[in-house]
């Protein structure tokens, strides 16, 4: 009866602390997860009040916290899902992840933690919290573009954060790991991961079915908390964390396709643990850890704002979401969660952190969910400042990559090159992650194999075998390159096709340059950035990512003069619009030929424009192009007006717009849709 009694005390004390404390974080318009967290701190035992809860028993009751919690976002997962965010989410996650990665790691070690605390912290920062940017997005109402794909590159990260869990945990359980035994580790996850989704995909979501069907919501929630306990108890039972089982069994029983019966019963059961697992987060906060350690809390804190604000805004740019879509998204999501407490809580349990990493967490994750519904109300005015202050030949190649991406997916013909290229370029970047950590873990025993046969001085070994080791993964470096730059020139081609004949001129050359040297750039930051963020422990100081920083270098060099270049072909084209513009409006226009009909032929890859005509009631009319903030709000582009039979080219942003001027402006579909409507006031 004693423990019985002692586990009731200690749930009372919990739930009942608990509600009070979000209630009144409710009430102050601030996330509950923080109120769950103060309640935490209240009856935990590093403040001196009366009431405290039994530590044991709530990191018990936590546990059942994670699971539920696990299991909760694997129902929300889908591997169809998955398939159709990898174009697009998927890219911006992977490379927002592998940068928030190597941005910990540095960090850890320049505060003089150990190579497993920084590994750990690099996980730590790198997932985004779903439930904080859910709830700010609800509050402020936030739909359309920025939500599809924020919402995308979390069920991307929730998969990248079960898969770290599970290497960290394969990792961490071994000291002093040789290459074969990591190759054995990674096996060995990667068999058992195969092996319960394939045999798990065949029995779980026949068996949800079939209890959907009863009709009954109490067995329904019965097998689906029992399909969730199993999986992680068999996960556990591996040696993987039982976070790993649980979402895997989301996984599994959302692929029954009743995801929508299963959900909101789950749910209460899911909130009521999440609340203890908080609660028991709370707990562990020691407020003297967090003075003694308040130059880290700023530190990270930082790091995940700017980095995960930069990071994901390049990434989405990149796959063509435009420039104030990009920065509202990395805006949106510059903030660590329930993950971060799960990660650090694993690193305890393994005992490959100290003590003080996990209040550290808490209190970065605290900080960086109160500036997240400030960053995204923000998210709109810097989307635009970033768009004003880009250079010209950056803003006219902005104005058009959106548009050429656009037509890429519209595209198939070129798929399967697309693909066999990229299944190259993984097994280039695989090979030099081998390379690279195989020699790393086998270091000492080759200068001592070199010492003992070859009588080599230790020194000279250590020579001999780096310059070997980098001999071996040069070839497959510039195999990334020249895979990068093969990928980019197809996908060129397939925007911008090259003219039938070598004697005619080829007058797509510029855009279809730019396109080629931007896709390379991107593709080697796709590449590069998991490479070195996966092969920096291995290496002595930052080798791995001085390599990468050189090469971006070289191929930002490049770009910069290519969109140079497009930039004085945009200001041709203009011209050649513009002379379009002043046949149709010619005494004869009825035998005038249609602009783009004229144009078309000489503008390869700059024919996404469109002619808007300002009628007298026109909300733009009297305005500035600077003051409608067309570009910053649409991504649209004005290449020239026609004004009272004259033309402008690169007209002026602060020169007011007049009725009855005609403006051709280019861009994606969506983008030259939302600048009309800016511009006719609809």
């Amino acid at each position: 009866m004693h423990g019985a009694h002692e586990f009731l005390s200690a749930l009372t004390i919990v739930l009942g602390v608990a509600a009070v404390t979000t209630l009144l974080f409710q009430r102050l318009h601030q996330p509950v997860v923080l109120g769950y967290i103060l309640a935490g701190l209240i009856i935990g035992p590093h403040v001196p009040l009366p009431l405290i809860a039994n530590r044991d028993v709530v990191a018990t009751l936590s546990e059942l916290g994670v699971i539920m919690l696990m299991f909760g976002l694997g129902l929300e997962f889908s591997i169809g899902k998955l398939f159709r965010a990898a174009p697009t989410a998927g890219v911006t996650a992977v490379i927002q992840c592998s940068v928030m990665m190597l941005l910990g790691f540095v960090t850890g070690r320049l505060l003089g933690w150990t190579t497993m605390e920084s590994i750990f912290v690099g996980a730590v920062i790198a997932i985004s919290s779903t439930t904080i940017i859910a709830k700010a997005f609800d509050e402020q109402k936030i739909q359309g573009k920025v939500r599809d794909l924020v919402v995308a590159i979390l069920i991307v990260e929730d998969l990248i954060a079960v898969l770290l869990m599970a290497l960290l945990t394969g990792v961490s359980s071994g000291s002093g790991l040789s290459a074969t035994d990591l190759a054995i580790t990674v096996a060995e996850l990667a068999g058992f991961l195969v092996l319960l989704v394939v045999v798990g995909l065949f029995v779980v979501p026949r068996a949800m079915r079939m209890v959907v069907r009863v009709g009954r919501p109490e067995t329904t929630i019965i097998a689906s908390i029992a399909v969730c306990f199993g999986v992680s108890l068999l996960a556990l039972e591996f040696g993987y964390s039982v976070a790993l089982g649980a979402f895997v069994a989301g996984m599994l029983v959302a692929e029954s396709g009743e995801a929508r019966q299963i959900e909101p019963l789950v749910n209460p059961v899911r909130d009521v643990f999440a609340a203890v697992f908080f609660v028991s987060v709370g707990m562990m906060i020691d407020p003297m850890t967090l003075v003694d350690h308040w130059f880290a809390v700023v530190v990270l804190t930082i790091v995940v704002i700017v980095g995960k604000i930069v990071s994901v805004s390049i990434g989405a740019f990149l796959v063509g979401t435009g420039t104030r879509t990009s920065v509202a998204a990395g805006m949106s999501l510059a903030q660590i969660g329930e993950f971060s407490f799960i990660i650090a809580g694993l690193g305890l349990t393994l005992g490959a952190i100290g003590d003080f990493l996990y209040p550290v967490a808490v209190a970065v994750s605290a900080v960086t969910t109160l500036t997240t519904p400030w960053l995204i109300k923000l998210s709109g005015r810097a989307g635009q400042f970033v768009d004003r202050k880009l250079p010209g030949p950056m803003q006219t190649f902005v104005g058009f990559y959106e548009g050429w991406i656009e037509r890429l997916r519209a595209r198939r013909d070129a798929a399967s090159i697309i693909r066999r290229v990229v299944r190259i370029l993984m097994l280039d970047v695989v090979a030099v992650a081998t390379v690279v950590i195989a020699v790393s873990l086998s270091f000492e025993d080759l200068i001592e194999l070199l010492a003992v046969h070859l009588e080599l001085d230790r020194s000279v070994g250590r020579i001999v075998i780096a310059v070997v080791g980098g001999a071996f993964a040069l070839p497959f470096c510039v195999g990334i390159l020249l895979s990068t730059r093969r990928l980019a020139t197809v996908l060129a081609d397939t925007v911008v096709p090259r003219s039938g004949s070598a004697r005619d001129l080829d007058l797509g050359q510029a855009p279809r340059g730019v396109l080629t040297a931007a896709l390379q750039l991107a593709g080697v930051l796709i590449a590069g950035l998991p490479l070195v963020a996966l092969t920096t422990p291995f290496l002595p100081g930052f080798t791995a990512a001085a390599v990468l920083g050189a090469a971006l270098v070289v191929l930002a060099i490049l770009f910069w003069r290519m969109a140079r270049h497009l930039h004085g072909h945009v200001r041709a084209a203009s011209h050649v619009i513009l002379e379009a513009l002043a046949a149709q409006s010619s005494a004869d226009s009825a035998h005038a030929a249609d602009a783009h009909a004229a144009t078309d032929p000489l503008l390869p890859g700059l024919t996404s424009w469109e002619q808007v005509e300002l009628p007298p009631d026109a909300r733009a009319v009297g305005r500035s192009l600077a003051s409608l903030e067309l570009r910053g709000t649409t991504g649209a582009t004005v290449l020239a007006i026609r004004r009272d039979g004259h033309g402008i080219v690169a007209p002026d942003k602060n020169d007011p717009l007049r009725a009855g001027d005609v403006l051709a402006i280019a861009g994606s579909r969506d983008a030259i849709e939302g600048a009309i409507a800016i511009l006719r006031g609809t």
